[in-house]
This record gives structure tokens, C-alpha cells and sequence, in this order.
């Protein structure tokens, strides 16, 4: 239940802050006085989309805060903490609209998203005004309003389950089936990958020995010259490293006999030259491989060539060719296993299409018992708002066009299942007796339309769980015994919800168990709305200015205290 509401800088509203009963609440006031920017209001706490006209003018931000009625076990305080929102003391809605920053939404003093905001409201009120009206006009609308009635939106939502789980079934079989069209062709492409990377035979690492391997040939001569040259001044003969160390070890065990500290570096001396052997008979076993043959180039240079074209082709780097190889060997594998892939696919897809055609169908079946009870129950009730001999039809429509081609689409009975089952139907009306039913959208009038759309609420509403109804626009085009026949509709909803209606006319006003009224004042050369709560003198007033305009004789008080009294 909606318990009050502030509105700060909000449009020509620059603080207001009004608290709500349960019952039947009545807001009137004079055309322009702010009763529209009370419902925006309203539907801005209740997920609408926000808009920076609505910032008052010398304001930087408008703020609109509700607080709702939840108890811990209700849907809203469930869905807010299914979102992570504490909700046991309520529901606390916050929206914060900015002209130069982002619009903001707070719930239960947290940031939140729209999201999350319209999942936690959703069960806790609900605006009925033009786009109401509007909804009532849109024929996809009207299926899902039967199966409100008839309590079967959790049937509903297990069928749109079932082809949500068909549908990346149907995607994965188009694209094996599409596979299978170009398998040869496939087929043929891999084998020649695999072929073409197995008779090179790389391996990783390969191309930069073979790199090392060439600079080498390219540049024997100079190798061995180099190497020969150090050879003989380390062991060419006289005056080479070798003989003149040898020389040295000799001199120092001489002199080592004298004194034994030269013992030591005598032996130091042969240990070097002992080094120095071992390093000149490696560089000969190097000359030993140095290879000086033109064809052993050409090997090379013909294999790296190869590798080269095959990095090209599959990567870049003899790396990514090995992963390109076991990719296409893997994919190839696949491929000699699609048609045992297609055939489990299509078989998953029987064997869920199957129990989506049996639940849409006895889905249907219990639309069309509960059609003829919508029917008599819209029928009754619009007896009640002075439309007595209206007549109100649910007519089921053909099936649509088959929308794929491929026909994948489960069917059921001939029509094609999607997520609301294989139904299509629209609301009629033959408003005059002897007339035949015609669409709701080509023949209702305004004043019919709004009290189809009472006439609706008041049934469903048996079936919700929805705490607040907010009217806005009931009473367009309707007046005198239509009106008083709304009020009474009115007042008999506001027995098992709190229902808030913004009204023009008295004979509406009068059965309020609570009458708000709107008024504008220029003050310091500002328009500002306030709203007050009407005792039973001010309301007696106010409903003669509802009866006879601005000017209140003894006679429209009266008239008003009669009114009231009736009530």
C-alpha cells in the first residue's frame, strides 16, 4: 500500500508531501492545477523513465520519494531481496532527476537500477490512465489479459521456458545442417591442410636452427681462417702461447727447488697450460665441422622456403602451423561426425517439442474454457457502468505466417507454438443491442473504453496481489448515471485494494472514503501546487465547485450535501 509521497522541485511542484489511506481516495482540483504532474509523479516512483523537462525551473535536480507498505513475505520485499535490498520495514522509492547529471534511483536508501526497481514495485501498484486505455487498444495485449483472469500466467511462462530452451537448439541444428551442406567441400579443404603441414613435417624451433645453420655455411671461409689463426699463435710452434707458458712452468720449478713458494705457482703455470691444450684441440674438432658444401646451402635454403610458405599461410610462426594442424585434424573428426551430432540435436528438439505441444495445448484448451467466463464477467460488470446490453467477445485468430522457413518451429494442432502458446486472439464489442461485435480498437468511444478498462480492472484485480490502483482519466467522456455507475465500481475495488482516482466529475468524488484536492498559487512570482486533506466541510464545498463552477450558491451546497449523503 502506498503510504505517502514527496515531491520536491518536481515541474510546478516545489515541495509536497502528502500521506495516503487505505480505501478509495479522490484527488480533484481545477483544470492545470497539477493533477498530471501528480500521476508523472507517481510513475516515475514506479520505474517510469524520467525526463530533465520535469526539473522545476531555477532548480538543478527534482526528487520524488514514495514509501510503500510490504510485508516481509510479499512479492516486493521477496523480488528486493532477491536483489540484495533489505525490505522488512518496506519499500522505499527514491528517483532523483538531474538537468546536467545522471538521473539517479534509490531503493530502500541504496542505489539501484530501473531494473531492479520496476521487478520490487511491480506487485505493489499500478497506474491506469491513457496509456492504459492505449494497452487495451493493442490486440498482443489482450491474450496475456485472458490468461490473467484465468490464473494461468505460470502455465504461460513454463511454455515461453520450453521454446527458450528450443532456441539454441534450432540455432545449433541450422548450423550443423548448413555444416552438412558444405561438408565435401569441407572435407576436401582439411584433408589438404593436413596433408600439405604433414609432408613438411615442421617442428617447432625448426626454421631458427636451420637460420643458425645457414649464417654458418654462408660464412665458413672466414670461420676457419679465424679459428686456423688463433691455432697457430696458441700452438703453431716458436714463440706461440703454448711454448712461451711452457717456457714460464719450466723457469718457475727451477726456481721452485730454491723456494718452495714457486712450487705452487709452477703448478699453476701447467694447469694453464694444460687449459690452453684442451681449447686448441676443441678448436680443432670445431674446423672438423665446418662444412664447405653448396649443396647443404641449397638444402637449407630450399627447407626454410617451405617452412616460410607454410608460416604464412597458417599463422606466422611454425608455433601457430602445429596449432593450425591439430585444429583441422579436430574439426575434420567433427565433420565425419555431423550427421550423428544432427540426429542427437533433432532428437533433443523431439523430445522437448513434444511436452511444449502438450502443454500448449492444454494450455489453450483452458484459455478458451475461461474466454466464455471473461465474457459473462466483462459483461456483468459493464451492466454495472450503465452499458447494459453490451455485448464483449473474445475472438481467436488464425494462425500468423510460418516466420522460418526452415520449420523447425514446433506446431501444435496446426499452429505454430512461440512463447505464449498457439493462441491469437482480440477482444470485440457490440456497445448497442443488434449489433454485431466488432474489434475493441474500431468502435469503442472514449467514454467505453475507459469503462472497458474499469471493467477489466475490477475483474483481474480479484486475481492480484497488487496493493494500489491509481485512475487517471476514468471519467473521460463519460458523465451523470455513467459517472455514478464508475464511482460505485470504484468503491466496490477499494474493498480489497487501495485505490487512488484522479477525477473530474462529483458524481466520481462523492463515494471517496478520502477526498485530496490540488490547488496553484503565485507566490513571489512563482507557481507552486499544494494539496490538502479535505475535511467533510471543505469537501462539501468542493464538490459544489465540481457541480456548479467557481461560484457557490445554496443551492449547488445542497446539491453537494445531497450527494455526499447518498455516498
Amino acid at each position: 500500500m502506498l503510504r505517502e509521497l514527496a515531491i520536491r522541485n518536481f515541474a510546478i511542484i516545489d515541495d509536497l508531501r502528502v500521506r495516503f489511506e487505505p480505501g478509495l481516495t479522490v484527488i480533484t482540483g481545477e483544470t492545470g492545477v497539477g493533477k498530471s504532474i501528480l500521476v508523472n509523479a507517481l510513475n516515475l516512483v514506479l520505474g517510469g523513465r524520467a525526463s530533465a523537462e520535469w526539473v522545476r525551473t531555477g532548480s538543478e535536480a527534482a526528487e520524488v520519494e514514495a514509501f510503500f507498505e510490504a510485508g516481509a513475505g510479499s512479492p516486493a520485499a521477496q523480488a528486493a531481496a532477491q536483489a540484495g535490498y533489505e525490505a522488512d520495514g518496506g519499500i522505499l522509492v527514491r528517483r532523483v532527476v538531474s538537468r546536467t547529471e545522471g538521473n539517479r534511483v534509490y531503493l530502500n536508501g541504496r542505489l539501484a537500477t530501473l531494473q531492479v526497481l520496476s521487478a520490487v514495485v511491480e506487485p505493489l501498484a499500478s497506474i491506469s490512465g491513457q496509456h492504459a486505455h492505449q494497452a487495451l487498444l493493442q490486440e498482443e495485449r489482450h491474450l496475456w489479459l485472458l490468461d490473467q483472469f484465468a490464473g494461468l500466467l505460470a502455465e504461460r511462462a513454463a511454455v515461453a521456458a520450453r521454446v527458450r530452451e528450443l532456441s539454441p537448439l534450432f540455432e545449433r541444428l541450422r548450423e550443423l545442417r548448413a555444416r552438412s551442406a558444405r561438408r565435401a567441400e569441407r572435407q576436401e579443404l582439411l584433408s589438404f591442410q593436413l596433408r600439405e603441414i604433414d609432408e613438411a613435417a615442421p617442428r617447432e624451433g625448426e626454421d631458427a636452427e636451420l637460420e643458425a645453420e645457414r649464417l654458418r655455411l654462408k660464412n665458413a671461409a672466414a670461420l676457419v681462417s679465424t679459428v686456423e689463426a688463433a691455432l697457430e699463435s696458441l700452438h703453431g710452434g716458436e714463440g706461440s702461447a703454448t711454448e712461451r707458458i711452457g717456457a714460464v712452468r719450466r723457469s718457475l720449478e727451477k726456481m721452485g727447488r730454491i723456494d718452495p713458494a714457486l712450487a705452487a705457482e709452477a703448478e699453476a703455470a701447467a694447469e694453464l697450460l694444460f687449459r690452453l691444450e684442451e681449447r686448441c684441440e676443441a678448436l680443432r674438432g670445431y674446423l672438423k665441422t665446418v662444412e664447405f658444401e653448396g649443396g647443404r646451402l641449397e638444402e637449407i635454403e630450399a627447407r626454410l622456403d617451405r617452412l616460410n610458405r607454410l608460416k604464412r599461410k597458417y599463422g606466422g610462426s611454425l608455433a601457430a602451423v602445429l596449432e593450425e594442424r591439430a585444429r583441422a585434424a579436430a574439426e575434420l573428426a567433427a565433420v565425419e561426425h555431423l550427421e550423428e551430432e544432427i540426429r542427437e540435436t533433432e532428437a533433443a528438439i523431439g523430445r522437448i517439442g513434444e511436452g511444449l505441444r502438450r502443454e500448449a495445448l492444454a494450455l489453450s484448451a483452458r484459455r478458451r474454457q475461461a474466454a466464455q467466463a471473461l465474457e459473462e464477467a466483462v459483461a456483468r460488470e459493464l451492466a454495472s457502468l450503465k452499458m447494459k446490453g453490451t455485448r464483449f467477445g473474445v475472438e481467436w485468430l488464425p494462425p500468423p505466417a510460418e516466420t522460418t522457413a526452415d520449420g523447425l518451429l514446433p506446431r501444435a494442432d496446426g499452429h505454430p507454438v512461440g512463447e505464449s502458446g498457439i493462441d491469437r486472439i482480440r477482444f470485440t464489442i457490440a456497445p448497442n443491442v443488434g449489433e454485431v461485435l466488432k474489434p475493441l480498437a474500431a468502435i469503442a468511444s472514449g467514454g467505453e473504453l475507459s469503462r472497458v478498462v474499469l471493467a477489466l480492472k475490477s475483474i483481474l484485480a480479484r486475481n492480484e496481489s497488487l496493493a494500489t490502483i491509481v485512475f487517471d482519466e476514468v471519467d473521460a467522456g463519460i458523465g451523470g448515471a455513467v459517472a455514478e455507475g464508475v464511482g460505485r465500481k470504484l468503491a466496490r475495488l477499494a474493498r480489497h485494494h487501495q485505490v487512488i482516482c484522479i477525477t473530474h466529475l462529483p458524481q466520481i468524488a462523492r463515494f471517496g472514503t478520502h477526498h485530496l484536492r490540488i490547488t496553484k498559487e503565485v507566490r513571489e512570482g512563482r507557481t507552486r501546487s499544494r494539496i490538502e486533506s479535505l475535511d467533510p466541510e471543505e469537501r462539501t464545498r468542493e464538490i459544489a465547485r465540481m457541480l456548479g463552477g467557481e461560484k457557490i450558491t445554496k443551492l449547488t451546497l445542497e446539491h453537494a450535501r445531497e450527494l455526499l449523503g447518498k455516498a
